[in-house]
C-alpha cells in the first residue's frame, strides 16, 4: 500500500464490540478511511472507519479484534482502501485481503485503485450483448449468458455449486478472434478443503494461468469477507476498461458474504430487517451486482456469475429474492435432479436468462438456436406434466404422441441437462444433441421453430 501522511497517534478506545472498535471523537474523518490500530504487544491491524458521529468513530478491523484492548492505538491514515493492481496478477492466487497466498513473489502494482469502485453512468452504459460460451448445454443452450450481464446461481446446501463455479471458470470463453478473455474467481468463507479443492483444480487444468483467485477462509474474519468482492471487482475493473479484457467475476458464495453484513450489523446494534439482515442488504447487494456491464468505447466487459445458496432451499429468502430483483435472470438448481444423480442438477423450468436473446441469432450463436430452445421449453414442461398424470392412470392409458412427450422428458434430463464434470460443449454440440431429441417427436409437435431450420437440421438427426 502507498505511503500515506498518518495523523497523531489515539488512545481513546471505548469500546469493543465483535469485529468492530468504539473511539472517541479526535478530529475529522470520512467515510470508509482507512485506520491503523497498534496493539500493546506492538502488532499491527489494519481497519476502515464504518460509521462517524459528533462523538463515536466505528472502526471495523479486517484481522478481528482478538488481542485489541482499550490501550491500543490508533491512526486514522486519510485515505480510502486501494487494491495494486497489474497485468501481472493473471495466474496468481490472492487472500480475501488481497495478499499471495500461492508462494509467489509480492505484486507489482501499475496502479492503486479505491476498491469502492465508480458507479457507472447509465447513459454511458452499452447494452449487454454477445455471447459467452460456459461449455454448459443448460446454460449456452437454455439461459444464454451475454457479456456485461449479471446470472446469479441459485443454490441450496450440499448442491454441486462450487464444482459448477469450477467448471464454468474452466471453460468460459468468448468466440472470436483477438479476444483476451479472464476470469476474476472469488470465494467467500470457505473451508480449507474448499480452498485446497479450488487451488488444486485451477492447478491442475491449467485454468489458472487466465484468472485471479481470491480465497476468504470461513475461519477469517466476517469484516475480510465483505471486502474481498470488492477487491475482485476492482481486479475485474482494470483488466475491462484499462486492459480491453472480456472478465467473467464468479463470486462464490454470496449467502457467507450476506451473513458476514449481518454479524457487523449485529455488532453495531443495527435494527434488524426481514430475518435479521441489515435494512441496507439490497443496496449493498446492488452496489456490487452493479459494477458488471459494457461501457461505451471501451473494448472490455464484466460480466457477473454470482452464486447463492438459498437457506433451506427458500428462493423467498433474502438473498434470493433481493438478488433477483437485481440481476437479470437466474440459474436455479434442483436437489430432485441431484438426488436422481445428474450434474449439473439445473432446473430450467425455474431458470431464465432475460438478456438471451441479445446473445443469440446468427453472427452470436446460430440463427436456429431461440426457436431450439423455446421448442426444448415446451416440450419438456409438457412431458414433466405428462408424470404426474402417469402415476395416477398410467403410461398405457397415454396417447402415442404424449407418450413422445414422456420419453422426451427423459432424453431431456438424459441428454442435454447430463453432462461430465469436465465436459466442455461447445454451442453446436449443444444445438446437436437438441435436433437429435427433438427428432423424436412427430413434426407437428415441433411447434417453436421455423419450418426452414426444421428442414434444414432435423433430417440431420
Amino acid at each position: 500500500m502507498a505511503e500515506v501522511k498518518v495523523s497523531k497517534e489515539y488512545k481513546t478506545i471505548s469500546e469493543i464490540a465483535g469485529p468492530l472498535i468504539f473511539v472517541e471523537k479526535t478530529e475529522p474523518v470520512s467515510y470508509d478511511e482507512l485506520v491503523s490500530v497498534k496493539l500493546s504487544d506492538g502488532s499491527m491491524k489494519r481497519g476502515k472507519v464504518l460509521d462517524s458521529s459528533d462523538k463515536v468513530v466505528i472502526v471495523q478491523v479486517f484481522e478481528g479484534t482478538t488481542g485489541i484492548d482499550r490501550s491500543a492505538s490508533v491512526r486514522f491514515l486519510g485515505e480510502t482502501m486501494k487494491m495494486p493492481v497489474s497485468r501481472d496478477m493473471l495466474g496468481r492466487i490472492l487472500s480475501g485481503a488481497g495478499d499471495p497466498i500461492d508462494g509467489g513473489p509480492p505484486i507489482n502494482p501499475e496502479q492503486r485503485i479505491d476498491i469502492t469502485g465508480a458507479a457507472i453512468n447509465p447513459w454511458a452504459r452499452d447494452s449487454p450483448h454477445d455471447f459467452i460460451q460456459t461449455g454448459i448445454s443448460t446454460i449456452d443452450g437454455m439461459n444464454t449468458l451475454v457479456r456485461g450481464q449479471k446470472l446469479p446461481i441459485f443454490s441450496g446446501s450440499g448442491l454441486p455449486h462450487n464444482d459448477l463455479a469450477l467448471q464454468i471458470a474452466r471453460q468460459a470463453k468468448v468466440r472470436g478472434e483477438h479476444e483476451e478473455f479472464a476470469v476474476v474467481f472469488v470465494a467467500m468463507g470457505i473451508t480449507n478443503e474448499e480452498k485446497q479443492t479450488f487451488m488444486k483444480e485451477f492447478e491442475r487444468t491449467g485454468a489458472l494461468k487466465n484468472a485471479v483467485v481470491f480465497l476468504n477462509l470461513a475461519d477469517d474474519p466476517a469484516t475480510e469477507r465483505i471486502v474481498t468482492p470488492r477487491l475482485g471487482l476492482t481486479t475485474a475493473e482494470y483488466m475491462a476498461f484499462e486492459l480491453g479484457m472480456q472478465v467473467l467475476v464468479i463470486m462464490t458464495d454470496m449467502t457467507n458474504y450476506c451473513e458476514a453484513l449481518r454479524q457487523v450489523g449485529a455488532a453495531r446494534e443495527e435494527v434488524p430487517g426481514r430475518r435479521g439482515y441489515p435494512g441496507y442488504m439490497y443496496t449493498d447487494l446492488a452496489q456490487l451486482y452493479e459494477r458488471a456491464g459494457r461501457i461505451k468505447d471501451k473494448k472490455g466487459s464484466i460480466t457477473q456469475i454470482p452464486i447463492l445458496s438459498m437457506p433451506g432451499d427458500d428462493i423467498t429468502h433474502p438473498i434470493p429474492d433481493l438478488s433477483g430483483y437485481i440481476t437479470e435472470g437466474q440459474i436455479v438448481m434442483s436437489r430432485d435432479l441431484h438426488r436422481a444423480g445428474i450434474y449439473p442438477p439445473v432446473n430450467v423450468s425455474s431458470s431464465l436468462s432475460r438478456l438471451m436473446g441479445g446473445g443469440t441469432g446468427e453472427g452470436r450463436t446460430r440463427a436456429d438456436h431461440k426457436g431450439v430452445s423455446d421448442q426444448l421449453y415446451a416440450a419438456y414442461a409438457e412431458g414433466k406434466d405428462l408424470r404426474g398424470l402417469v402415476a395416477i392412470v398410467g403410461k398405457e392409458s397415454l396417447s402415442e404422441k404424449d407418450r413422445k412427450l414422456l420419453d422426451f422428458a427423459d432424453m431431456f434430463e438424459d441428454r442435454i441437462v447430463r453432462q461430465g464434470a469436465d465436459e466442455d460443449r461447445s454451442i453446436e454440440d449443444t444445438l446437436a444433441i437438441a435436433w437429435d431429441i427433438l427428432g423424436s417427436l412427430d413434426i407437428d409437435q415441433i411447434t417453436r421453430i421455423d419450418r426452414k431450420y426444421i428442414d434444414k437440421y432435423l433430417k440431420k438427426a
